[in-house]
């Protein structure tokens, strides 16, 4: 199957009629379906739920809301569970602020209710009031090494509620969910922030924190691909030199 037809077999497959510029533009139309739905997917290989949640996580980030209700029909379209897409908008919440969620929330509410999907989506929390610290602490030592027992010790006075918010909130309450395990978080995290800009030293410790729990720099390639048609040339490069720098040490 070529590109033209490879792409014009996954663009339906996702949107059906929807997101369709060809009655206006139908040169920019062409040249976006056979860049992002032929040659993107036809060189790198994820899956198209991983290729769907990767693209929700972005468009939640840009606020491109249009574009992500799209997007979250077309991932319930080919089978993505629900709990899986709240999940990733949810994910995204310390790295972009909770006002975009709640936007994106809100528009991913509205799709599920135009597609019969019970809302609220059952409970994925792991942790108690009690718990949260320590299962977050525990895993930023799985992802980042042992120094993350002491990184709130090192903090200087006035500043330690910083890394204790970092571990009872990022970690603690989003990272311990049900519904996506650690790999597919980590995944989208550095997807995330790639899409940010100016994140060297985060995105540079989530591309170990991925290694560290066996996304393989393929793997971390295909997704940051992925990301390519949404955050444009200039970040995607940024954080493939970064993933390049890691991985050669």
């Amino acid at each position: 199957m070529d590109r033209i037809e490879f792409s014009e077999k996954y663009f339906k497959e996702l949107f059906g009629n929807d997101f369709d510029l060809s009655d206006t533009d139908p040169e920019f139309n062409d040249i976006v379906k056979r860049f992002v739905f032929g040659d993107v997917p036809l060189t790198w290989d994820l899956s198209k739920e991983i290729r769907e949640l990767i693209t929700i996580a972005l468009l939640t980030k840009n606020q491109q809301l249009t574009l992500l209700e799209t997007h979250i029909k077309a991932a319930l379209n080919i089978g993505v569970a629900p709990v899986k897409i709240k999940e990733t908008i949810y994910q995204t919440t310390p790295y972009i602020g909770i006002p975009p969620v709640v936007m994106a929330i809100r528009i991913c509410n509205e799709v599920f209710k135009q597609k019969g999907i019970n809302l609220p989506i059952s409970s994925q929390n792991t942790v108690t009031e009690d718990s949260r610290y320590d299962r977050g602490l525990n895993l930023q030592v799985e992802l980042f090494g042992d120094g993350m027992k002491s990184y709130k010790d090192n903090t200087p006075e006035g500043q330690k509620h910083i890394p204790q918010f970092l571990s009872e909130y990022c970690f603690g309450d989003f990272y311990t969910r049900d519904g996506l395990d650690i790999n597919i978080r980590e995944l989208l995290t550095m997807c995330v922030l790639a899409s940010l800009g100016d994140t060297e030293p985060q995105i540079k410790a989530h591309i170990n924190a991925n290694l560290n729990i066996g996304n393989d720099k393929s793997l971390l390639i295909s997704a940051l691909a992925q990301c390519l048609p949404y955050i444009g040339f200039p970040r995607t490069l940024n954080a493939m030199r970064y993933l390049n720098e890691v991985t050669s040490k």
